[in-house]
Parts: C-alpha cells; sequence; structure tokens
C-alpha cells in the first residue's frame, strides 16, 4: 500500500488588495508540516502553482524552501514530488533539480517530450509517479499522457499503484471561485476531455483548480486537491490536503479530506446576496471587533456609489482586527440594458471575454465562437509571455 499527501496551489507570495499574506501562508504551511508528521505519508504531491508569480521575491522563495525542509524532516523517508503550475517558472522549479535529489524531493519544471522515462519517478516497493508540469496543450503531442502511462505500465511488473499528476483543467469539474471562468477555460488554460488524460492510472493527482473534488466520470480516481487557502473572495468553500491510500495497480483509491484553517478568514458582508450602501455599512460597523478577517461589501446600486465609500468603509474598520478590502458594486437592472454604464472598478472586475463580447455587440458585430477562439489564443499568448 502506498499513502500520499496530495496538495496543489499554494500560490506563495499572493497579496489581496495589496495585503501581504505572509503570516496565513506560514500558518498553512505549519498545519501541513504536521500533517505530515502525523499521518506519514510515503509520497507527497505538490501538483503546480507553488508560486504566485513567475518571479518571487527572495523572501518567498526563502520561505517556501524552508517549509519544504521543516515538512521532510516530518518525514525524512517520504518521497517528495513537486511539479511547476502555469503561475510558476518552469525554469526556476529545475534551477536546484540536483541537489533537491538529496532530500527525496524530486522538481519538474519543463518537459523534454522526447525523453518520457524522465518524467517517471519509481518509489522501490510502492508506486511509480509520473510527474507532468504545466505545458502548453498546444506543444504536446497528440497522446502523450497515454504513451506516458503505457511506459510505466510496462515497467511495473509487481503491479505497484501508477500516481499521475498533472496541472490543468479537465471537463466536469466544478471551477466556482475563479475568474474569467467557462466549460472551456480556466485561468487561461483550455480544458481537456478526461478521455484525452489516457488510461491505466491508479490517481489522477491534478493541480489548477482551487475547489476540492473528484471529477465527474473519474470513477474515484481523478481529484484537484484545491488550494490550501482560498485566493479569492468567492471559493468560498473548505480548503483542505488530501491524504490518498491505494493498496495495489487497479484498487479504487481511499480519500480523506484534511481541512487547512486560515488565520485570516475571506468574509463577504452580506453572506449572500447584497444589500444597500447604508445597510452595508450597519453590517460592518456591527461586524466583531476582535476577528481578523478580510472583508468585501456586496453593495446594490442604482445609479452610483458615493465618491467616498470607500474612505467611509476604511473608517468604520479604523479600531477593528479586519482588513476591509473593496465594495462589490452590484448594479441594479435598469429598463435600459442598452444604456448600461459601469464604474471603473466594474470595468476591472469585467471578464475580458464579456468585455470583449459587448464591444462587438456595441459595433453591430456577432461575437461568434470562432471569435471567441481567436481572443482567447490571444489572452493565452499574453499570459504564457507573462509567464516567461
Amino acid at each position: 500500500m502506498v499513502k500520499i499527501l496530495h496538495t496543489s496551489d499554494w500560490h506563495m507570495g499572493h497579496t489581496l488588495y495589496n495585503y501581504d499574506r505572509t503570516e496565513e501562508q506560514v500558518s498553512m504551511l505549519q498545519q501541513i508540516a504536521d500533517i505530515v508528521q502525523e499521518h506519514k505519508p510515503d509520497l507527497f504531491l505538490l501538483s503546480g502553482d507553488v508560486y504566485h508569480t513567475a518571479q518571487p521575491s527572495a523572501a518567498v522563495q526563502t520561505l517556501f524552501t524552508n517549509a519544504l525542509m521543516e515538512i521532510h524532516d516530518a518525514n525524512p523517508s517520504m518521497v517528495i514530488v513537486m511539479t511547476a503550475g502555469n503561475h510558476d517558472s518552469g525554469a526556476k522549479h529545475d534551477i536546484f533539480k540536483i541537489p533537491w535529489k538529496a532530500l527525496n524531493v524530486h522538481t519538474f519544471g519543463n518537459i523534454d517530450v522526447s525523453k518520457l522515462e524522465d518524467l517517471i519517478v519509481e518509489i522501490p516497493g510502492k508506486a511509480s509517479v509520473i510527474a507532468v508540469p504545466y505545458i502548453h496543450q498546444r506543444n504536446l503531442p497528440k497522446g502523450f499522457y497515454q504513451k506516458l502511462l503505457d511506459k510505466a505500465i510496462e515497467n511495473n511488473d509487481v503491479q505497484l499503484p501508477i500516481i499521475m499528476m498533472a496541472h490543468t483543467t479537465v471537463k466536469g469539474c466544478d471551477y466556482s471561485g475563479h475568474d474569467n471562468a467557462s466549460e472551456y477555460t480556466v485561468g487561461s488554460i483550455d480544458s481537456y476531455d478526461l478521455e484525452d488524460m489516457g488510461t491505466g492510472y491508479d490517481y489522477l493527482a491534478l493541480g489548477h483548480i482551487h475547489h476540492a473534488q473528484f471529477v465527474r466520470g473519474g470513477n474515484h480516481r481523478v481529484r484537484y486537491s484545491g488550494a490550501p487557502i482560498p485566493i479569492s473572495f468567492d471559493e468560498n468553500y473548505p480548503h483542505s490536503v488530501s491524504i490518498v491510500e491505494i493498496d495495489k495497480h487497479g484498487e479504487t483509491p481511499k480519500v480523506n479530506d484534511i481541512e487547512i484553517s486560515n488565520c485570516h478568514p475571506l468574509v463577504t458582508l452580506p453572506t449572500e446576496g447584497a444589500t444597500t450602501w447604508e445597510k452595508a455599512k450597519d453590517l460592518l460597523a456591527n461586524f466583531p471587533n476582535n476577528i481578523e478577517a478580510y472583508i468585501r461589501l456586496n453593495v446594490l446600486v442604482e445609479d452610483f456609489l458615493p465618491p467616498e465609500a470607500n474612505v467611509e468603509a476604511k473608517n468604520i474598520t479604523r479600531e477593528k482586527k479586519c482588513r476591509f478590502c473593496l465594495i462589490n458594486a452590484q448594479r441594479l437592472k435598469s429598463r435600459s440594458e442598452d444604456a448600461k454604464t459601469m464604474s471603473i472598478q466594474e470595468f476591472k472586475e469585467e471578464k475580458p471575454m464579456e468585455i470583449a463580447r459587448r464591444y462587438a455587440e456595441d459595433l453591430g458585430v456577432v461575437f461568434d465562437d470562432d471569435m471567441k477562439e481567436l481572443f482567447q489564443e490571444t489572452l493565452d499568448s499574453i499570459e504564457e509571455d507573462d509567464r516567461k
């Protein structure tokens, strides 16, 4: 039997509306180290998006390195396998590839499609791990995942579990909480059909989607571990890491979620729907003084918010421990939708695809599927350039 701790999407270095989140990230990492200490997994899988940006600061990299050392020390015999996500720099992941191996840490930042065997980590007597870092679909040859699986199966004489890692979007997942998301793309990663991921794995350890879940149609073998702490206010669901146990090749995994608590929770007022500005101020004023939460206000507006609204909100929280972040203005629908105007804040929060659609409609152009695909390719290209 192999016992696995599956996690992903740490987004180290993430800030929330200019608030530093180091304290939360330190708490998260300590909880994960404690879980390793208690459960003693054989394998620790970190499926991408270790960092929030491709160029993390020296302080953030030091925090991560120290945390990984502590996680290793909590169970020195455990093998750690770490892959780059779309937020990471693959090159940075590979810089210390060789010295990390001395501590049973295997890192994967880039792919050489001519050397598939380099992506397979053999854990003697326990499992085979196929570690696939993020790579754009257009750079993968047809049948790439199946070729990897076939190679792992070919060498699996003693029927050990076969685990595959990937950082991507798979159709059939719940992508709630992600900006600019649809059934076709999440976070600028186009969706794969589950069949494209091949067959023959006992567990597919996915990263990228922040909501912990099994993927529909995956026969309890395909799972997003989710992010350990929320990255946005819309991630209003529990956050956790997954403990996975597999007896042997062909057996169904047993999965147990262990929730990670956030010392600075993300709170939206009101908790459901939206309210008027005056009532929102009352909710904020009545929020407990001693809770160190981030606060978002959902406010209904007919025309515009008062110019001093943000200043008012900050003044209300001046003597509280909570951190006011933003007013999420939700405009009441008017009789004339054609005459709708947007505030600067609303424009910034609007999805790029929706802005493009509105612009096309204003020009009298039908924003069809071909135009959507071209626009999405442009967005992907921009994000890939930023990542480099």
